[in-house]
């Protein structure tokens, strides 16, 4: 199949249409590798902190501290991205998140980690993750064809839950089996996957889009236009409430596995993979379907994942809180992959960079602020009530937020989509310049 040209076949074939693209399809099983490395590393944190305090309130700030830089530096992190080369700006990223997992294996192996340390190292990665996430979000548009750009999204969600699935699991047992030090050394190499992708992409196949001139202002520029574009206003909205609230289980899950049900990481293990496994299947109900989304649907699906999280939260044993995660799993990816393709695709491509980092802000730096938070409700109340302080706004936020989100589908069916002009295909794309170099393969 040639590039841009109509995926075929039945329903596996659009579910996984994107992975025909070369590019892609590279980047898919790259951050896969790395992802799965990522959640080993995060639940060998979340058990290292557990193990030095034995506080869910210093669990929380522990993970809140990985996500204060994005709070600071978030949209700064966008504007980079929209400027840069983004696999250039990748490279340095990775490799250097690459050296903070050999710092955590180093301190763990000497028995010199203190939630000091953590604290340090955490704030390492989060200034990385900065600059990080939105060139990884917004890379995306320049591998596919805007008509698979809504799939290509979704199935990058799908890989990361399919390495939390692997990661999760094989976390668990590892430092069951061999202690922490395994999971920081097995992240490290996981990195090689990444750049490798990276290196072995093929330039001329690649959708570029125009960088916006060096000018005062662009941060708040951006700010500006996400505000004025309903169509990106609702959803940032959305996911900052269940950014702060609801999406804080590299914290809820470990409360809840020690508080509720009396285990240690082998069962958060097999908690976060169940959970996983949910959210795989919902990603692939996802992307079979195309760019054709109702923007209403995002605040359903809020109801039913609030919904999922209050059942989990009042599962009266394994089995069932399993069972329950299965479904916050499906819930989880469908809200995360229907906003962020409503973003992705509301945004001009030159603001890609800017509206992604907003993304990243009110997805994941918003832990500053719910890390704690629920952290300190699992320490008051009990480790339940870490889950119920998301299930519940994630309800009434979905209740809330329809009424606009129809505004917005009506609106889009008055009006035609104009021509793309900024996102052309590999053959009319424009030959890069001497100051526009891409990293050599």
């Amino acid at each position: 199949m040639t590039p841009g040209a109509a995926p075929e076949g039945g329903a596996v074939a659009r579910t996984l249409s994107s992975l025909s693209v070369r590019n892609y399809r590279l980047y898919f099983w790259g951050y896969s590798v790395s992802v799965a490395g990522t959640w080993m590393q995060t639940l060998a944190l979340a058990f290292l902190v557990l193990h030095l305090t034995g506080s869910g309130t210093a669990l929380g700030a522990a993970t809140a501290a990985r996500y204060l830089p994005l709070v600071l530096l978030g949209p700064f992190g966008g504007l980079v991205a929209d400027r840069y080369d983004k696999r250039r700006l990748l490279y340095l990223t990775q490799s250097a998140s690459a050296l903070v997992a050999l710092l955590f294996a180093l301190l763990t192996a000497l028995g010199a980690a203190s939630v000091g340390m953590v604290v340090v190292l955490s704030l390492a990665l989060g200034l990385l993750t900065a600059f990080d996430n939105p060139a990884r979000q917004s890379l995306i548009g320049e591998l596919v064809p805007r008509d698979r750009l809504a799939n290509a999204v979704t199935l990058n969600s799908v890989s990361v839950n399919l390495a939390r699935v692997l990661g999760a699991a094989a976390g668990g047992a590892i430092i069951a089996a061999v202690g922490l030090t395994s999971c920081f050394l097995l992240n490290a190499v996981s990195f090689l996957a990444v750049l490798g992708s990276l290196a072995m992409m093929r330039e001329s196949e690649l959708y570029p889009v125009a960088r916006p001139p060096r000018e005062r202002g662009q941060v708040r520029a951006g700010l500006r236009y996400a505000r004025r574009t309903p169509a990106l206003l609702v959803p940032l909205v959305m996911l900052t409430v269940t950014g702060t609230l609801a999406y804080e289980f590299p914290i809820t899950l470990p409360l809840v596995a020690r508080g509720a049900f009396h285990g240690g990481a082998g069962t958060y293990g097999v908690m976060a993979a169940v959970m996983a496994v949910g959210a795989v299947t919902g990603g692939l109900v996802t992307a079979a379907r195309g760019n054709r989304r109702r923007a209403g649907t995002l605040a359903i699906s809020a109801v039913g994942w609030g919904a999922a999280i209050l059942a989990a939260a009042l599962a009266p044993s394994l089995p069932w809180e399993l069972l329950a995660l299965l479904f916050v799993g499906y819930g989880s990816i469908r809200f995360n992959s229907l906003s962020k393709t409503a973003l992705q695709l509301a945004a001009e491509p030159a603001m890609r960079g800017r509206v992604m980092a907003l993304w990243t802000l009110a997805w994941g730096g918003t832990t500053v602020i719910g890390g704690p938070l629920v952290g300190w409700a699992a320490q008051q109340f009990g480790s339940r009530w870490s889950l119920v302080v998301g299930g519940v706004p994630t309800v009434l936020l979905g209740l809330a937020m329809l009424p606009a989100l129809r505004r917005i589908d009506r609106a889009a069916d008055t009006r035609q989509d104009p021509p793309v002009t900024t996102h052309l295909p590999p053959a009319a794309a424009p030959l890069p310049t001497a100051t526009d170099l891409r990293t050599p393969h």
